[in-house]
Formats: structure tokens, sequence, C-alpha cells
């Protein structure tokens, strides 16, 4: 029955990004799903080609029954900027983070557990104006677990 309500949901997952603009022709690309065991990490890589004036990579994630929460802000060459919420477990190693250039970066989780199963989200924008979404290009991954 679990893999059933995941398969539907995953349908579901899909046909809302397709109909929202955030999947085909995306200028964004991070894979659509990863599947991994309990114990495993997980590397979801975002790559974009919007520019190099896109540098500031965002990521995002959504919980099942929870809305979406910004994690961290990422920029070449620079410290990651962690939302107060995530820093113990940046500290903790439970997320990592990687921002080589202007036109991809990585996200880990450690260590996976069931409660880490969600939709995890990468943004990309010229500015920090977070006012502007217009400014923002993103895209999403659902991270299950087997």
């Amino acid at each position: 029955m679990d893999v059933i309500i995941r398969q539907e949901l995953l349908i579901l997952v899909y046909i809302w990004l397709w109909t929202s603009g955030l999947t085909a022709e995306s200028d964004v690309r991070q894979p659509l799903m990863l599947w991994k065991n309990q114990g495993d990490n997980a590397t979801i890589e975002c790559k974009h080609s919007k520019g190099a004036g896109y540098y500031q990579m965002y990521w995002y994630r959504q919980l099942p029954g929870e809305t979406m929460k910004q994690i961290v802000l990422t920029v070449p060459n620079s410290k990651p900027d962690f939302e107060t919420d995530f820093e113990a477990e940046f500290r903790s190693e439970k997320f990592s983070v990687t921002k080589p250039d202007a036109l991809s970066g990585t996200f880990t989780v450690r260590k996976l557990v069931p409660e880490d199963e969600g939709l995890y989200f990468c943004a990309v924008s010229e500015h920090s104006d977070t006012n502007n979404r217009k400014a923002r290009t993103k895209t999403s991954v659902l991270l299950a677990h087997i």
C-alpha cells in the first residue's frame, strides 16, 4: 500500500510541476527523482543555463504536509548561508552544499532517515531580492527512500 501511495503522489507531483512550468524547457535542471536506501547519502546536482549573472543558488525543502522552507543560499567561493532553522543540521553535517561556479551546485542530505523524504528545490537568482519572484527560476526533485 505504501508503494502505491508513493506512486500516486509522484504522479500528482509531476503533473503539478509540469503544469506549473517547473519541468520541461526549464533553464534550471536537477534530477526529477532520487530513490535512496535508509542510511545512504543523497546528493542532488543542480545546473542552469541562465548565464553567470545568476550566481546565487537557493535550496528549499518541502516535507509531506508542510510548507516549503528555504534551507540555504549559496554563491561561488563563499561560505553557505543556512537559514536559522537549519544551522544545527549543517553543523552536525546532516546537510552539505557545494557551489564551485555560477552555473552549478550540489546539495547533500547525509545518513537518510524516513523523515528526510520530501521535495527538494533548487532555484537561482541574479540578486538577493526575495520579493522579486521573477528573478528566480526553480526546479525540484522528489527524494524518496525504499
